[in-house]
């Protein structure tokens, strides 16, 4: 009877434990050979081929988010919260499209300088940029969607930083952005806290056993992260090419007025995975009908409202607060969608 107890209580254990992105990649294609057989093998193969396809880009940028962070590189970025407020906003959506730290990453960071006074119109500027851009994004946007996609959303990831700090500079003294911070921050996410960056970068850092131990875990980390959700993403991306039709995409998301690009940044939030799942998404998508400036709103809007990327600002700052971050948000989003509607 006990024996049987354990093994009752194991599952539900075993279920908590284990990494539901890998039992999603499981039960892909054992769904489909109880379901439709003759479609697992060629999803299956569609994934892989993708993957390899992918894999020089994740390589790359694997190991250069794995140097930065054992240099300690992320120390610069608080270089961009210095000077004058105009200077910090244009320099903090700069460091947020171009840094490779994630957005829940930095929480213990931003917080640092909120205390010391740094402007809330610098940190909403690096908050909305930060989780739509970094090298590995980059890298893998350009191998699947092309490198003026890629460029397109780095611009418009730096714009989007411009527009909420500049915009809550006008707005500073309203009662939306006065008195922003929460009394007891809960910090969350999917990194673990740590202290503010601080000292200098230290380029050559081989020469220290603790960095090479960075380097190491760094880029073992993001290896796995990229395998798995780029794995995942492909394997939905078959799904989506040969079970969503491709009419009924084109019609909601096709054409090229405004309401396309509209619904593609309402729609971003809730489908969006994170920014490396997304780009195979994006691909399926345009493949079916999507147009351009749908498909940008959709990673623009997406990014910024993910989970990780909006735990970060929620952990910090009050729920007004969090309010203007998704409007401008989705208004950038928008502007982004019809500017790149426009130029593809």
């Amino acid at each position: 009877m006990s024996d049987t107890t354990q093994r009752a209580h194991a599952l539900p254990d075993l279920w908590q434990r284990a990494e539901k992105v890998w039992l999603l990649i499981l039960a892909i294609p054992l769904l489909l050979l109880v379901f439709d057989p003759p479609q697992a093998l060629p999803t299956v193969t569609f994934a892989a081929g993708a993957i390899l396809h992918t894999a020089p880009f994740i390589l790359f940028a694997v190991l250069a988010v794995a140097y930065l962070k054992a240099t300690g590189a992320e120390a610069l970025l608080a270089r961009a919260f210095e000077g004058r407020e105009t200077r910090m906003i244009f320099l903090a959506a700069l460091a947020g499209g171009l840094s490779p730290f994630c957005s829940c990453e930095v929480i213990p960071f931003i917080a640092a300088m909120l205390a010391v006074g740094a402007p809330l119109s610098a940190v909403m500027a690096f908050w909305l940029a930060s989780p739509l851009m970094d090298p590995a994004m980059f890298l893998i946007t350009s191998g699947t969607l092309g490198w003026d996609f890629a460029i397109a959303k780095t611009f418009a990831a730096i714009g989007l930083g411009l527009l909420g700090g500049y915009g809550v500079k006008v707005f500073a003294n309203s009662p939306v952005f006065a008195d922003p911070l929460r009394q007891s921050p809960q910090v969350g996410g999917c990194c673990s806290a740590k202290k503010p960056f601080s000292g200098q970068p230290v380029w050559n850092f081989w020469t220290e056993a603790p960095r090479r131990n960075t380097f190491a875990t760094t880029a073992r980390g993001n290896a796995v992260f990229l395998f798995k959700w780029l794995l995942l993403a492909y394997l939905l991306e078959s799904l989506m090419l040969t079970y969503v039709p491709a009419d009924a995409i084109a019609q909601v998301l096709g054409g090229t007025g405004v309401q396309p690009i509209l619904l593609g940044a309402l729609v971003g939030a809730p489908a969006y995975l994170n920014g490396y799942a997304a780009v195979p998404l994006v691909d399926a998508l345009l493949a079916q009908g999507m147009s351009n400036g749908a498909a940008m709103s959709f990673v623009i809007a997406g990014g910024v409202s993910c989970i990780p990327a909006a735990v970060a600002v929620w952990a910090l700052v009050k729920p007004r607060v969090f309010a203007g971050y998704v409007g401008f948000a989705l208004v950038g989003a928008v502007l982004a969608g019809v500017a790149w509607n426009l130029i593809a």
